[in-house]
């Protein structure tokens, strides 16, 4: 059974590996990576002097980390509101609905944002019935990063969410009874018995997320940006897509690309090595 899956792991994550090559070279497809001319680092050197590229970092890294932090605190919350409805019915009901987006791909997502928060949408409609103007939220770049945290946690925020109920389910029930025996309302059992039974898995989720500190979503960046957008949208997958496949310029996209794998190699590693420290989670 899993010999279909390890052949299509050897030809498409290790055997591509062989287009390295690229990036230390001035590849041409007519000559092949063993005619192309060899410039060893010299893609490198261009790609830390070009202003764009700096700039596509820190947005990668600005986005990827509110992702991280929103991705990590609305669903605590979330999760620990549901945990103190008492009607499992409702409970199920909007368990399902924050769920469901989490099926949906970033294509048809996209076409709900659009007609949301077009200038027209049914947002900027709201938001005009209390006198306020037509925002660009898909074509403003103040804005664009905060709609792109605020979608990627809207989509995701159902499976993270049942992460945390679990991680709920794991605290001792004699505890909040012990609590409630001492004359604890449900905020000061919330503070001192539910928080701190999910701290480990809080802790290993936040520490796994390093590992996608460069990771700020390609589908979901290429969906929704344009040309106006690029100053504070543009990421590095997005920049490599243009660079490469658009511009032709595959030894230089090959040598970003390479660039931000490194980076998250030390990067997973590093957040493995913290899970391990602070919540004692190993793979080994």
């Amino acid at each position: 059974m899993l010999v279909p899956g390890i052949i299509l792991v050897l030809i498409f994550s290790y055997g591509s590996m062989f287009g390295i090559i690229m990036a230390f070279q001035n590849f041409v497809p007519s000559s092949g990576f063993f005619d192309s001319k060899w410039v060893g680092l010299e893609h490198f050197k261009f790609m830390v002097q070009l202003p764009d590229f700096r700039n596509v970092l820190w947005n990668t890294f600005f986005i990827a980390m509110m992702k991280i932090a929103a991705g990590l605190l609305l669903p605590v919350t979330i999760a620990i509101l549901l945990n103190e409805v008492m009607k499992q019915w409702y409970k199920r009901f909007i368990q399902v609905v924050i769920y469901a987006p989490y099926f949906l791909s970033w294509v048809i997502l996209g076409g709900i944002l659009f007609q949301l928060l077009s200038i027209d949408g049914i947002v900027n409609q709201f938001l005009g019935l209390f006198g306020v103007e037509p925002i660009l939220f898909l074509g403003k770049p103040s804005i664009f990063p905060y709609v792109l945290v605020a979608s990627d946690t809207w989509k995701n925020m159902g499976f993270n969410t049942i992460v945390f109920l679990a991680a709920i389910t794991n605290v001792d029930p004699t505890l909040h009874e012990a609590g409630a025996i001492d004359g604890a309302n449900r905020w000061k059992q919330i503070w001192n018995i539910t928080l701190p039974g999910m701290f480990p898995i809080i802790i290993l989720v936040a520490t796994l997320s390093l590992g996608d500190i460069l990771n700020a979503g390609f589908e979901q960046v290429l969906m929704l940006y344009g040309p106006a957008l690029y100053k504070t949208g543009d990421i590095i997958d997005t920049y490599v897509y243009r660079i490469g496949l658009i511009n032709g310029q595959y030894s230089f996209a090959a040598a970003v690309g390479l660039f931000k794998s490194m980076v998250s190699l030390v990067m997973v590693s590093l957040s493995y090595y913290l899970a391990y420290r602070l919540a004692n989670y190993r793979i080994f």
